[in-house]
């Protein structure tokens, strides 16, 4: 696809409103303990860079199209020279076929991949904690004598 504009600028660190749009968004899949963690771990994560394609691709999720109203809020910024902020990550667990998660900033990713599918997108990310609570162990019926 041929680049539509120039390519993003991109702020040095998240919003402070990305962290909260994370933790709302990460609280529909995990506890709030495990929000917090990953939230409290975001915030002082080291940026990092992602391909635009190599996240989508890492997240299984779909490209959004154009016409989509915060994907064209981006790209308007974009063709304005405003910074955008860097996406939030959670990475995921290729041994257990878990994608990774954009907790904050998938418009922004889908906006940046139509500028290019390998356009540098700057990232926080932080592993999936590795001490999850354990399901609960199954009732056993006790055996009869």
């Amino acid at each position: 696809m041929p680049k539509l504009i120039s390519s993003p600028v991109w702020k040095n660190e998240p919003d402070k409103h990305d962290y909260p749009a994370a933790a709302n968004y990460l609280s529909l899949i995990a506890d709030q303990g495990v929000v917090d963690d990953i939230v409290a771990r975001l915030k002082k994560a080291p940026i990092a860079t992602y391909k635009a394609k190599d996240i989508l691709r890492a997240s299984c999720l779909p490209l959004l199209p154009v016409t989509d109203l915060h994907v064209a809020v981006d790209l308007a910024k974009v063709a304005q020279g405003v910074k955008l902020s860097p996406v939030l990550l959670v990475r995921g667990g290729m041994e257990a076929g878990v994608p990774a998660t954009i907790a904050d900033g998938y418009h922004r990713v889908c906006a940046s991949y139509y500028l290019g599918d390998n356009t540098d997108i700057p990232a926080r990310i932080v592993d999936l904690p590795t001490q999850l609570d354990p399901a609960p162990a199954p009732i056993r019926a006790k055996k009869r004598k």
